[in-house]
């Protein structure tokens, strides 16, 4: 205190609270500089990588429609009788093998319709020694060389699967290949009598994403073992990334972000990915962070403006608090005692003009604050309300067209009765979704609506998983929170088999004692789930039915029933996950 000259001796709470402000902002300015920074550089990334997973999404659907024309034709090869009875006949004449290469030519011919848009040579051999290719010079591979080739060794390893596999010609300029290949089986005995092989250059298969590249823009196709397979970027194809297949084992281990911010050919890059099951494959979009945002933020500009706005802060705050501090300290004593008091205490209006009018205005915040109080606990309960309102009738966009397009197919190849059943289970599951505004329904309604969404997956997906409902007869009637079964049945449907080639779904539903118990078991992958049951976040990006997650099922009967309800998850890796939800009859 001796450093302070005598004037101020008797000023110790300006002094301080000066000091203190002037940290205080000087603190904040530079904190709200940097969040501001990040935050600006934070927000063009997410748009950034918002329309590029876009872009993803419709160049996944391009290879898929591009796959389903390889499953196709695959398929009716594989059905062929006459095809199989080429493959298998031994001790063939000259004029008999040029009849059966004759045969096979016009059985090509039926699938130009399927592959017509694509650039594909096709390879048949059989288990007797004779092979056809629709165009030898695109794909050169001797016979010899493609029975010893790993890609047949693979394509035997798993006979029953469509694999995409990536070939090197070297004696070729473009000599990179990619490969579907697929065993032929005889449907009884299951044994090998051929195999089938629908080659696709890498400059053609390129033309699936090259409009959607630029510079610092890329697109990357790796296997299961690291290899690029196809990129814009044409040197590195054929070599092995351990940088994007850590990526790729990165985003697999339970991060849930929609991209990775990552270096990768020396330079730092916004990285998205997407597993690509019908490929086996991942599909990595780089974006050059440099490239992308160089010049997005004028750095040396915000700092320099907010130096000026804290120098401009720093001269009102010494004249205001000067001002102030004679007569405030009592009023910071009342106001202190006030929170004590449950607000209810009211401090003295007694100081300078403006200690009096920040006493006045300081009681009638108190009375505001109370009256706030009581509204704000009306307006949650009306807000919630709400929000589960608008969740309830929320269908995504996404699936909508994904089962439309699947009921386009089946109409283009006469499946007169399964595109009539498929259209009769969406229509109900919209009617039930969107037409139905009461929060609650019967559980043979919530049944009703499971079993339109189970068909309308499998239909689309296959009847590799197996659903069964076992509902107790005395429980039909009962009232449930609409949609509460639904995200569970689409969380086991679409990530509980990623490993697991089949399984079931079991669905149950009875009453003990006064509970009314609904049950959704499956034998799939299973997981992890922490102490308090809960599901772990997923890394997949999901293809939600309705904006109801699995998580919110869970707040939503304890809102409406009490805590002692709700929602337990138990499962185990490898054995699969039960659901079990409980209510109140």
């Amino acid at each position: 205190m001796r450093l302070i000259p005598e004037r101020f001796k008797h000023n110790n709470l300006f002094i301080t609270m000066f000091t203190i402000t002037v940290l205080i902002i000087v603190t904040v300015s530079v904190t709200i500089t940097w969040t501001t920074i990040r935050m600006s550089e934070q927000f063009f990334f997410d748009k950034f990588s918002i329309t590029n997973a876009r872009v993803m999404k419709q160049l996944n659907e391009s290879l898929d429609k591009f796959n389903y024309s390889i499953v196709i034709a695959s398929n009716n090869l594989q059905q062929s009788v006459t095809l199989k009875e080429i493959l298998t006949k031994e001790d063939e004449s000259n004029v008999e093998r040029l009849s059966s290469i004759y045969t096979m030519s016009q059985l090509m011919k039926r699938l130009e319709p399927n592959l017509d848009a694509y650039e594909v040579s096709i390879i048949v051999t059989g288990i007797n020694g004779i092979s056809y290719a629709t165009d030898r010079s695109y794909w050169p591979i001797h016979d010899e060389e493609l029975k010893n080739s790993y890609l047949t060794k693979k394509t035997y390893e798993n006979p029953n699967k469509l694999f995409y596999q990536y070939d090197y010609r070297p004696n070729r300029e473009d000599g990179r290949y990619i490969v579907a290949t697929k065993a032929l089986l005889e449907r009884t005995s299951g044994n090998n009598y051929g195999s089938l092989y629908f080659a696709i250059k890498e400059t053609e298969f390129k033309k699936f994403y090259s409009n959607f590249t630029s510079p610092g823009n890329n697109v990357f196709f790796v296997n299961s073992d690291g290899i690029i397979v196809s990129s814009n970027q044409s040197k590195l194809i054929g070599q092995k990334s351990n940088e994007l297949l850590g990526y790729a084992t990165k985003s697999g281990e339970g991060k849930n972000e929609d991209y990775i911010i990552g270096d990768f050919m020396g330079k730092e890059q916004i990285i998205l990915m997407e597993y690509i099951p019908s490929f086996d494959m991942y599909m990595f979009n780089t974006i050059d962070k440099q490239t992308a945002f160089g010049s997005l933020i004028d750095t040396n500009k915000i700092l320099l403006i907010v130096m000026g706005i804290v120098c401009i802060a720093l001269i009102i705050v010494l004249l205001a608090s000067r001002r102030l501090t004679n007569s405030l300290s009592k009023m910071v004593k009342q106001i202190e005692n006030t929170s004590k008091h449950d607000f209810h205490q009211y401090v003295s209006v007694s100081g300078t003009y403006e200690t009096r009018q920040i006493g006045k205005a300081f009681n009638s915040m108190l009375d505001e604050l109370h009256e706030y109080v009581d509204q704000l606990v009306v307006s949650q309960k009306q807000r919630r309300n709400a929000e589960l309102a608008a969740l309830q009738q929320q269908i995504n966009p996404h699936f909508l067209y994904n089962t439309l397009t699947s009921i386009k197919m089946m109409a283009n190849h006469g499946s007169k009765e399964e595109t009539e059943s498929m259209i009769n289970a969406l229509i109900s599951l919209l009617q039930n979704t969107i037409g139905n505004v009461n929060e609650t329904v019967t559980v043979n309604q919530e049944i009703a609506n499971l079993r339109n969404y189970v068909l309308i997956n499998q239909k689309r997906y296959g009847n590799r998983i197996k659903v069964n409902f076992f509902v107790s007869g005395d429980c039909e009637e009962y009232k449930i929170p609409k949609l509460i079964l639904q995200p569970f049945m689409e969380n086991s449907f679409f990530h509980a088999f990623n490993h697991k080639p089949e399984g079931f779904i079991h669905v149950l539903i009875w009453k003990e004692g006064n509970l009314l118990i609904c049950e959704v078991v499956d034998n799939g992958d299973g997981m992890e789930v922490s102490a308090d049951s809960h599901l772990p976040p997923s890394n997949r990006k999901q293809e939600f039915f309705s904006g109801i997650g699995v998580r919110n099922v869970d707040e939503r009967i304890q809102l409406t029933y009490g805590e002692s309800y709700g929602v337990q998850i138990s499962s185990e890796l490898g054995e699969g996950t039960k659901v079990r939800i409980t209510l109140p009859l």
